[in-house]
């Protein structure tokens, strides 16, 4: 999963875009980079790392233009992060600067396709394969000023060619001048927002957030099937390329996004409000019994308070995060996992002792991590421990641009057959589990969903070389 902001103005840009790319840090913490285009060239840092390692602070004088990219990465494409792999990338024939969020599912059908027009892929970033595609169709128009025409054919090419789920944004020279390009997979599956500031300004984000520090005007989401083309001053232009229907991601919304990004279906503080409440609705259901809800921070707040609304019992913060803890995954033995899920996020006893406790959470994935909390909790001896997931059982991975494990490894495929809820909840040692269903899901989050992660219904079909290639690689990391 990554993010992107991408601007075009009558003035500098650069400090803009470094602001909206501190907004959407939360989309990646691997690897950043920033791109300036001016009247000469193209300005281009980047490296590993967050924001500030990625772009130091003596390189942002250096970023002369008045249209750019910034971008923030977390692969999911790329065994191992490197500052090959960061965005944005250029092209020199003809000059683009593009960055996208999403993942590729045909990458190696696209690479051999590029070689076979004499274009060598020299990343392990699928963002380059998609440029090159972009910069292919633009050249076999025509070698150099490119019309409206010309890009709303090469769209369609990438369209056609580049299989999987993406959010684009590019600059490029079109009809003579410098214009930002905006486009989303058939689909629509990843974010992309688009908006204009007081002074005639464009930005175009993953996030909306990206735009309220900037107090940048959000006109809408860049629309399925169309690309946007922005230039500062001017109405923007948006064409139709391609038909499809709108599948948006549910993970966004349930996990991903800030809670105050505002998507397709609203802000996504009020969806999570909506789910909690479902929730809380179906939970009651079972004839379950609390007396205190406890969200495991962060991204489940806002559904906790709306259970807690529901439900009309106590809803109180019972962790406190450590946000500057590292990666429990890379410690070498259980004991040393421990600690650092303690370093990363610590109880506070008296919200779990001797009360009946509802433990919300947004997902359960490998379940390793809920499996260490809910000890953590029972060493603190509550009456009892409930576990509530505003979401459904996670049963298949995410090949378009959320990183998931392999479907093995999938806490929820190791008790298929048997009652999931009733065995998680041995598992876990808890004295319940329940998740939001996806009836209840698809009510609040409507019927233009992804939920391929839950239901298996893979919106772009992934053959099962593009799997294993893309499992592999994952593995590989």
């Amino acid at each position: 999963m990554c993010g992107f902001v991408g601007m075009i103005s009558s003035t500098p840009v650069a400090a803009q875009i470094g602001l909206g790319m501190q907004m959407i840090q939360h989309r990646g913490q691997d690897a950043a980079g920033i791109g300036t285009w001016d009247d000469r060239r193209v300005h281009l840092v980047k490296g590993l790392g967050m924001i500030p390692q990625a772009v130091p602070e003596q390189a942002w004088p250096t970023l002369h233009g008045n249209a750019g990219i910034g971008h923030v990465r977390y692969p999911t494409a790329g065994a191992v992060s490197t500052a090959e792999d960061a965005q944005p990338f250029r092209t020199r024939s003809p000059g683009i600067l593009l960055a996208h969020n999403g993942n590729v599912t045909n990458v190696p059908e696209v690479t051999a396709w590029l070689r076979d027009q004499g274009h060598v892929v020299l990343s392990s970033c699928d963002a380059e394969p998609i440029l090159l595609t972009f910069a292919c169709a633009l050249t076999n128009r025509r070698p150099a000023g490119h019309t409206t025409e010309d890009v709303v054919a090469a769209v369609r090419e990438v369209h056609a060619r580049v299989r999987g789920a993406y959010s684009v944004v590019a600059i490029v020279e079109v009809d003579g001048q410098p214009t930002m390009v905006a486009f989303r997979d058939p689909h629509a599956i990843r974010p992309g927002v688009y908006g204009q500031s007081s002074s005639g300004a464009w930005m175009v984000a993953s996030e909306s957030v990206a735009l309220d520090v900037l107090e940048i005007e959000k006109r809408g989401d860049l629309p399925y099937g169309q690309v946007a083309l922005l230039r500062a001053g001017q109405e923007p232009v948006l064409i139709p390329v391609s038909e499809g229907q709108p599948r948006h991601c549910a993970f966004e919304r349930i996990y991903f996004a800030r809670p105050d990004s505002h998507m397709e279906d609203g802000r996504i503080n009020r969806t999570r409000w909506l789910m909690g409440r479902r929730l809380a609705r179906e939970w009651r259901e079972r004839g379950h019994e609390a007396d205190i809800v406890v969200p495991v921070p962060d991204s489940s707040r806002t559904a906790a308070m709306a259970m807690a609304d529901e439900l009309q019992i106590q809803h109180r913060d019972g962790f406190v995060k450590n946000r500057y803890s590292g990666r429990t995954f890379i410690m070498p033995d259980q004991a040393s996992r421990d600690a650092a899920l303690r370093l990363k996020l610590n109880p506070i006893r008296e919200m779990f002792e001797g009360r009946k406790v509802l433990l919300v959470d947004d997902s359960i994935v490998r379940g390793s991590t809920m499996r260490r909390i809910v000890g953590m909790v029972r060493a603190l001896k509550p009456e009892s421990l409930h576990i509530a997931i505003f979401s459904p059982p996670v049963t298949h991975p995410c090949f378009y641009g959320i990183d998931m494990p392999t479907r093995a490894e999938l806490v929820a495929t190791q008790f298929e057959g048997q009652d999931l809820e009733v065995a998680l909840t041995t598992y876990f040692g808890a004295d319940s589990v329940t998740f939001l269903t996806q009836e209840g899901t698809r009510a609040v989050l409507g019927p233009n969903l992804c939920d391929a992660c839950f239901s298996g219904d893979y919106v772009v079909p992934v053959s099962e070389a593009e799997r294993s290639a893309i499992e592999a690689e994952r593995r590989a990391g």
